[in-house]
């Protein structure tokens, strides 16, 4: 007979805070991560400390912003109204505390749950807020959340604002790194979506004259570029938009009061919307949609009062109006648009007739491949009911209206032994395994038609669910696991080459990734250390002494499943792919995957690992 648990009023406890926070970081931060993702909890971190002093500046105080990053210590300086001195230790400790609560002075804040830098506290090992206003300065100091300084109110000389400075807890972000590239993206978005300000980072000033103008200059190439970017702004709201001549997908970038919302929201289908409603009505034809925004490259910004995300990591907007007595989300942007684009059109007749050729040349695209699709289908569907190429994971995006599971990983690997041994080790309720039989084929130069003919890309992309944009993409790290051998390295190129050339937002908005596995495995008696360099290998022999057992892994099938789970868990490893802003999607498709010559074939295989870097981490 079971023995009955006494359920009293011993067994209710409330966490307070800090404590809560530090309990379930998931709820204030999304995942945590060691760095290797955009969306990694560190950079959420830096992004919450940041929103405040974004906040500041479009409150009309403080036209600078420094940051610097030396390793695990952050720092942001602000030249803002400064926190009330009385209030300092209250806005960073005390849940519900801030200055945004009163709407007055905060009319289209980012943040409005005042929980953003108390978050930043209890998952710091380190934590500093300087106040500055009115001749005086206030400083404290937290660990954890605790605090462990509490420094009287002093007379200074320096200028008002808000210094913090915070080291991430080691034992919540295990290895962590910050990615300078990811910080700099971070950072040109708060300039391109606030002309006037400045952000110094590590020393390098950012600015930006022409908004989201620029953001689009900084993601597509000037050749890549079907005509030049419509740049319109009003009240509140602020596009740009262009068609590029390299891809087949949509591409947006959306910002709400500055956040940007990766995973769009009810302001981004409402954009879409305006676009299609807007040109059907310039060219008073009927355009299906998809061809009407297909290859599209756009960026929209709006200001709304008090928005409401559908996280706290503000990926996403929810709200559907704009204030008090306001019209719509959806309603504003809708006139917005179908006047200001309308108009532009009508004055740059150039413009307007290289769109429609755009729009015509889509839909015999989309006809001709109408039948194909079909059966392409058909034959996606029927794989995945025979389960042959994906064992799928039990979080991921299976409703558009959900937010997509940010832990959420798809594998690609080849081979029966390298996908036998990442199944059988990964996280099932996370991690999903995507088989690839052989060498992918080499798809430059191809059109979009070959995804749907190739039965590996057809099922990848079927798997994916990309097939029309991002939006619901079923997992959020896409993982590439190859061997790390000559011909490992050459289907990593080649599966990078069928998303740079069909899909390159997925790489562009940083979904892709090269798993990286140890080369040796060094261990004695008493311990075991799996290294990824050669250099790795040195200092472990050292640290083992003596003569330890040195195991050199060949392939990714040699790992067995129990040490696979070390390498895909908490521990794992990933380089991310991303594009050098400096060469177009063309040019970097026909330097590596062009006409190969034996010189260049022969530079590609001898420095492999640092060209990869030229895409992975530039």
């Amino acid at each position: 007979m079971t023995k009955e648990t006494n359920y009293t009023e011993d067994n209710i406890r409330s966490l307070d805070w800090k404590e809560h926070i530090r309990m379930r970081p998931g709820m204030y931060i999304g995942k945590l991560g060691d760095g290797s993702s955009p969306d990694d909890g560190i950079y959420i971190l830096l992004k919450e400390v940041i929103d405040n002093s974004i906040d500041e500046f479009v409150m009309g105080a403080g036209k600078t912003i420094e940051i610097s990053v030396k390793e695990s210590l952050v720092t942001v300086r602000d030249y803002g109204r400064g926190i009330p001195l009385g209030k300092t230790i209250d806005v960073v400790s005390k849940m519900n505390t801030g200055g945004k609560y009163d709407t007055k002075a905060f009319k289209k804040s980012v943040g409005l749950n005042g929980v953003g830098t108390k978050a930043v506290n209890a998952l710091s090992t380190y934590f500093r807020v300087q106040a500055v206003r009115d001749g005086e300065t206030k400083v404290a100091e937290f660990s954890k959340g605790e605090l462990t300084e509490d420094f009287p109110i002093e007379k200074t000389t320096i200028r008002k604002g808000t210094k913090i400075s915070f080291t991430p807890d080691t034992s919540i972000f295990v290895n962590f790194k910050y990615r300078q590239e990811y910080v700099v993206k971070m950072i040109k978005n708060y300039v391109y979506l606030n002309p006037g300000l400045t952000i110094i980072f590590n020393g390098e000033k950012f600015v930006s004259e022409n908004g989201l103008k620029d953001l689009l200059e900084e993601n597509i190439s000037e050749n890549a570029k079907l005509y030049p970017i419509i740049h319109l702004k009003g009240n509140d709201i602020e596009i740009a938009i262009t068609h590029s001549k390299e891809q087949y997908s949509e591409e947006y970038h959306s910002f709400v009061n500055g956040q940007h919302t990766t995973q769009g929201g009810t302001h981004q289908a409402a954009f879409r919307e305006a676009i299609v409603k807007t040109l059907r009505e310039y060219y008073k034809k009927n355009y299906d949609a998809s061809d009407i925004r297909k290859s599209i490259v756009a960026a929209i910004s709006i200001k709304v009062m008090e928005p409401v995300f559908e996280s706290q990591t503000k990926t996403k907007l929810g709200s559907t109006e704009m204030g008090d007595d306001l019209p719509t989300v959806r309603t504003y942007i809708n006139d917005f648009v179908k006047n200001k684009l309308d108009n532009y059109l009508h004055r740059n007749n150039e413009t307007a007739e290289l769109i429609q050729k755009k729009i015509l040349q889509a839909e015999r695209e989309r006809k001709e491949l109408s039948g194909i699709r079909k059966l392409a289908k058909d034959r996606a569907k029927k794989a995945s009911l025979h389960n042959k190429k994906l064992r799928d994971c039990r979080v991921h995006l299976t409703d558009i209206k959900k937010e997509r599971n940010l832990e959420s990983t798809l594998f690609i690997t080849e081979g029966d032994s390298a996908s036998g041994s990442i199944t059988k080790s990964r996280d099932v309720n996370t991690q999903a395994v995507f088989s690839l039989k052989g060498k992918p084929l080499n798809s430059y130069g191809m059109t979009k038609k070959i995804v749907y003919e190739n039965e590996e890309f057809n099922l990848l992309q079927a798997a994916l669910n990309i097939e029309e944009g991002l939006e619901t993409l079923r997992y959020n790290n896409i993982v590439i696991a190859t061997d790390a051998d000559v011909d490992g390295m050459h289907i990593r190129l080649l599966l990078i080459t069928f998303f740079l050339q069909f899909f390159p937002e997925l790489i562009k908005e940083g979904h892709l990734y090269i798993l990286e596995t140890p080369l040796f495995r060094v261990r004695n008696k008493k311990e075991t250390i799996y290294c990824y360099s050669e250099e790795e290998k040195q200092n472990a022999i050292q640290k083992l002494k003596g003569k330890p057992e040195i195991t050199r892994f060949k392939g990714l099938g040699e790992i067995s499943p129990d040490e696979f789970k070390h390498f895909i868990g908490d521990n794992i490893r990933l380089d991310p792919v991303m594009l050098d802003k400096e060469m177009s999607i063309d040019q970097l498709l026909k330097f590596y995957m062009g006409k190969n010559t034996p010189d260049r074939q022969k530079f590609i295989i001898e420095n492999l690992k640092v060209e990869l870097d030229l895409v992975e981490e530039l």
